[in-house]
C-alpha cells in the first residue's frame, strides 16, 4: 500500500477539476493545467476531493499510484497558491536585472547573461543580488532554477556564484603556507 497514494486530494472551492476519461484538467484563479493520467491509475472525484487508486497489484500500479497523487496534488497547489524558487549570488559584480520580462545576469564573464522565461514562468528581482522564479508548474520552476544555478554554481573557496536561498555551500581550505 502507498502511504502517499491513499490520501485523498482535498480541492479548494475556487478550483475546478475535470476528469475525461484519462485526461485530468485542473483550473484555478492562477491558471490551468492539464495532465493525461497513466492506464495503470484511476480517479475519481467524490464532491470536493479527489481520490486515486490502483487499477492492478504490480509493482508499476503501485509505483505509479503514488507518483500520480503527488502529480495531481502539485497541479491544484499549484494553480491555487503557485510555486516559487529563490536564488541569490553571491561574488563581487554578480548581480541580476529585469529587461521586461526577461532575465540578465552579469555573472563574470565577457557578456551578460540572458534568460528568457518559459510560459507561465515570471522572474521577480527584488534585489540585485536575488532572484526568485515563480509559476504554477512546480516541474518548469525547479528544472530552470537548477538551469541558472548551472550557469555559475557556487565553488568551494570563496562560496562565489549562484545557490539556492538557504543553501549551504561546503567550503574548502586553501592553501597553506
Amino acid at each position: 500500500m502507498s502511504r502517499i497514494g491513499k490520501k485523498a486530494i482535498a480541492v479548494p472551492a475556487s478550483v475546478t477539476i475535470t476528469l475525461n476519461g484519462q485526461d485530468i484538467s485542473v483550473k484555478g484563479p492562477k491558471g490551468v493545467q492539464s495532465w493525461t493520467v497513466v492506464e495503470e491509475i484511476e480517479v475519481k472525484q467524490d464532491g470536493a476531493s479527489l481520490n486515486v487508486s490502483p487499477r492492478g497489484e504490480t509493482a508499476r500500479h503501485r509505483s505509479m499510484w503514488g507518483l500520480s497523487r503527488t502529480l495531481i496534488a502539485n497541479m491544484v497547489k499549484g494553480v491555487t497558491e503557485g510555486f516559487e524558487q529563490s536564488l541569490e549570488m553571491v561574488g563581487v559584480g554578480y548581480r541580476a536585472a529585469l529587461q521586461g520580462n526577461k532575465l540578465e545576469l552579469s555573472l563574470g564573464f565577457s557578456h551578460p547573461v540572458i534568460i528568457d522565461p518559459p510560459a507561465g514562468i515570471t522572474f521577480v528581482v527584488p534585489k540585485q543580488t536575488e532572484v526568485k522564479i515563480q509559476g504554477i508548474d512546480k516541474q518548469l520552476v525547479g528544472e530552470l532554477a537548477a538551469k541558472i544555478r548551472k550557469i555559475r554554481p557556487p565553488e568551494p573557496y570563496k562560496g562565489k556564484g549562484v545557490k539556492y536561498a538557504g543553501e549551504k555551500v561546503r567550503r574548502k581550505e586553501g592553501k597553506k603556507k
